[in-house]
């Protein structure tokens, strides 16, 4: 209880009324007026300026004239390494005075503010300022203007492209401020916009002195793979890439390279003068001018192959000096093929000059005459009647064609293809790539064509036929088929022979059907048509010719053809004999 009344007599005294430093209550209060009047006006939330009265590693001490001096983090200051105890620096206060009495201040805060109000000014005003190029980042430079980090993109350093951004780090460079973004307070600079200005100048003066043939000096400024931008000062130009070499280009990377310089010629411009054509070949003289004067039809060239296609390949012997080697000109088939089955790109071949215009510039150049024309000796190497094996190249309606050796073709007519056999279509009889003999019947060296037989490799079984299926012969046959109204009738010796209907009538009325096996009589033989015109309605009917058809007529045999000929009263020779046995065994066999 005691304590409880010590403190509130404490709490009640009277301190004010003590004059411990010599002055009463008044005069204190006159000396505080006097002193307050000294001290520099402040209000928080402000910039305002001071004086660096200490530097320590640590701290740099700033007085405002407030009644407490300022204390600022010397990392703060790392932008000015050369600050030094007397120099004015501007400080933001935060609080004029903290719980222990301290005056807070920031000099970033300060440099934040002040550079903030500076950038807008500049962007109003277009002023061009100076910054500190502080690092790369993605698409771009950070820059540090008035204390604030400002995006520099890389589009918007230089007009030329820019590939390598770290060469700008550390360097100190020209802006023009071109965009703020005040919510987020992002600050965008460009130092092309400096250099625009300076080229539009530069750009009008070029381009009103533009002229067809003249000569610049350009930079590379750009690499396609149609063309190369050329930079003539501020004024661009396109290489095309036809423009860059008299000889074939595949990539402009071959001729040139980045930032290179080279001298060019104006070929053509629009008429605002924005689309410039340039070219670098027409610096040099043509390959075609300095071509080997004693050049001739005729002789022999080599070169590499550069550019092929389905029609010929393009030879070039010299840089910008090339040739066609059209594919008529590479074999001598006359089967005409892609010349990718002859040529690759990049070969080097070997050719002779058929065609030479030097005024035109062009060349015509051939493969197959190195080597000798096989019709030259056409005669001599097939003589008409020589039996040949060939390979079977293709079909048409008429006849096949077969190949003897490179550059020689021959016809087979579908009449020569076989004596038997009616053949509608060549492909009945074989295929493409097949292997045939074939015997040569005639040679037209003029038009190079050859005709050729395979039927008459054999005799014309037609001729023994004759003999045997004479007519009013009888001969025993089945009913295979019927076709317009006709019956289809097989012979002995795999033959054919045609019945017609009025002719199928049996001896009890009925007509005869297919399947059935009867005797036929031939009403008529036609070796050239090969054919045979049958009836057995003429077996009954004609009682005269049963005992001639039995006994063996002058023209005709049996059911049998040899038992016919056997008992025929003409007498036959031992040759026809042997004849129709070779026979009847190769129809075996082909059956």
């Amino acid at each position: 209880m005691a304590n409880l009344n010590q403190a509130q007599g404490i709490a009640d005294f009277n301190w004010e009324a003590l004059e411990l430093d010599g002055y009463n209550k008044v005069q204190r209060s006159e000396l505080s007026d006097k002193y307050e009047q000294t001290l520099t006006s402040i209000n928080e939330k402000e910039v305002i300026e001071g004086t660096v009265v200490a530097i320590t590693k640590r701290e740099v001490i700033i007085n405002i004239g407030y009644k407490s001096e300022g204390v600022v983090p010397s990392s703060e200051f790392r932008y000015n390494p050369e600050l030094k105890v007397g120099d004015k620096v501007d400080v933001y206060v935060e609080v004029q005075e903290d719980k222990f009495g301290q005056l807070i201040v920031s000099h970033k805060t300060a440099r934040m503010h002040k550079a903030w109000i500076r950038v807008n000014e500049v962007l109003r005003s277009g002023e061009i300022i100076t910054g500190y190029v502080k690092c790369r980042t993605k698409g771009g430079l950070i820059v540090d203007v008035f204390g604030i980090e400002a995006f520099l993109p890389g589009s918007q350093i230089d007009v030329k492209p820019i590939r390598d951004y770290d060469v700008y780090v550390g360097k100190n460079m020209e802006f023009k401020v071109v965009k703020i973004n005040q919510e987020f307070r992002n600050v965008v600079v460009s130092h092309k916009a400096l250099i625009e200005a300076e080229l539009e100048e530069q750009k009008k003066q070029i381009i009103s002195g533009l002229e067809k043939g003249q000569v610049l000096e350009g930079t590379v400024k750009n690499i396609t793979s149609y063309g190369v931008f050329i930079d003539l000062g501020g004024v661009d130009g396109l290489i095309h890439i036809t423009d860059l070499s008299w000889g074939r280009v595949n990539h402009p990377e071959e001729i040139v390279e980045l930032d290179q310089k080279l001298n060019v010629v104006i070929l053509d411009f629009d008429d605002d003068k924005k689309r410039i054509a340039l070219g670098l070949k027409q610096l040099q003289p043509h390959p075609w001018d300095a071509l080997n004067a004693d050049l001739a039809v005729g002789d022999k060239v080599s070169g590499k192959v550069v550019v092929i296609a389905d029609y010929g390949a393009f030879v070039e012997i010299a840089a910008g000096v090339e040739g066609l080697i059209h594919v008529s000109e590479m074999s001598w088939s006359q089967h005409l093929r892609s010349a990718q089955d002859f040529l690759s790109v990049g070969d080097t071949v070997e050719a002779v000059v058929l065609t030479l215009d030097r005024e035109e510039r062009k060349m015509s150049l051939g493969i197959k005459q190195l080597f000798p024309d096989p019709w030259n000796d056409i005669e001599n190497k097939y003589t008409v009647g020589s039996k040949h094996n060939a390979k079977v190249r293709n079909f048409t309606n008429f006849g096949v064609f077969v190949e003897l050796e490179e550059g020689v073709d021959g016809l087979i007519h579908i009449s020569d293809l076989s004596w038997q056999k009616k053949i509608k279509h060549p492909s009945e009889f074989c295929k493409v790539g097949d292997e045939m003999e074939v015997v040569v019947l005639e040679i037209d060296r003029e038009n190079r064509r050859i005709s050729l037989g395979h039927k008459q490799l054999e005799e014309n079984p037609w001729d023994v036929f004759e003999t045997i299926f004479g007519e009013g012969s009888v001969h025993q046959g089945t009913i295979i088929d019927t076709k317009d109204k006709s019956g289809i009738v097989a012979l002995p010796y795999g033959v054919e022979g045609i019945c017609p209907v009025k002719h199928l009538r049996k001896e009890d009325g009925t007509n005869a059907k297919v399947d059935e096996t009867l005797d036929f009589k031939v009403i008529e033989f036609n070796k050239e048509a090969k054919k045979i015109v049958l009836s057995h309605t003429r077996t009954f009917e004609e009682g005269d010719d049963k005992p001639a058809a039995a006994k063996g007529g002058k023209k005709g045999g049996s059911s049998s053809a040899v038992n016919a000929i056997n008992q025929s009263n003409e007498k036959s020779t031992l040759g026809d004999l042997d004849a129709l046995a070779e026979l009847k065994e190769k129809l075996d066999k082909e059956k």
